[in-house]
């Protein structure tokens, strides 16, 4: 027990960073025409970085990744922290009940309901990213700062009263390190063959689990099939018996690995030989 509250700590004390340096950020506004998207054929391009991480005190030695790694820390819910090379940090869907022990250079929020947006984001944060628009046209988002690259494609929701809100969902893709991961926020639909397109080849899918609320699991699984990605990390379940659940339906198809720590530093050559699903331990 004490060893695992030391780890826990450790990793704790690894969210404690500081970032500086020059900012270089261009997003696109409502209306206008996204980049060109890579194919599903392609490899997602990434951000590599072509400067080494910037210089910290003694104190902040720990928290240091090498120019091909990321970290990724589950918050709870649909939320976690990813770290770039460079100290970028983003909590993603970004809310007012769960949020990250520090304060985020980027935030991106989905429509869903509360848990998974804020009307009142810290005033501090740089990039505030919803991922809808008030009249229901698809948001377009192209987001470049530092070493880290974050673009969005749009699906719909369900509605309260029964129907459907058009793009009130994006699935955000953050290109760092090499890497491209893909946060599938709410999801209630699979995916058609141009939204896989335009997502590309995905290293790590961050992925909702509780087969009720989103989509189902076996639509979830199938999702998960076409994106093909190395690492699955769940997210969005509610108890030890929706995660079980979960779990149970995806040991038919890949490894599934149980972290200690709610923490973990992913690169390109890390990646698993065959897909895998980690579970990081959160609220």
């Amino acid at each position: 027990m004490v060893g695992t509250s030391l780890k826990i700590l450790a990793a704790a004390a690894c969210l404690v960073v500081a970032t500086s340096g020059q900012v270089l950020a261009q997003v696109f506004a409502q209306g206008a025409a996204p980049p060109a998207k890579p194919e599903m054929t392609e490899s997602c391009p990434g951000l590599v970085a072509t400067r080494p991480p910037f210089a910290q005190p003694a104190a902040f030695r720990l928290a240091a990744l090498n120019a091909d790694q990321v970290r990724i820390s589950y918050i709870g819910h649909s939320s976690f922290l990813l770290e770039s090379p460079q100290l970028v940090r983003i909590a993603t869907d970004y809310n007012d009940y769960v949020r990250p022990p520090v304060l985020p250079d980027i935030v991106t929020m989905n429509h869903a309901h509360t848990t998974h947006y804020t009307d009142h984001p810290d005033a501090s944060i740089k990039y505030v990213l919803r991922g809808w628009t008030e009249d229901e046209k698809p948001a377009r988002i192209d987001l470049q700062y530092k070493d880290v690259r974050v673009r969005n494609v749009p699906t719909n929701i369900r509605s309260w009263d029964g129907g459907t809100e058009r793009h009130g969902n994006s699935i955000f893709i953050f290109e760092v390190a090499n890497l491209c991961i893909a946060h599938l926020g709410h999801l209630h639909h699979t995916l058609t063959q141009q939204q896989l397109n335009e997502i590309g080849r995905i290293d790590v899918v961050l992925v909702p689990v509780d087969g009720n609320l989103t989509l189902d699991l076996d639509g979830m699984v199938e999702v998960l099939h076409a994106l093909k990605a190395p690492l699955m990390i769940p997210m969005h379940y509610f108890s030890a018996y929706t995660l079980g659940r979960f779990l149970a339906r995806v040991r038919q198809e890949w490894e599934v690995e149980i972290a200690e720590v709610p923490s973990t530093v992913v690169s390109k050559t890390s990646l698993p030989a065959k897909p895998k699903v980690l579970v990081l331990p959160g609220h």
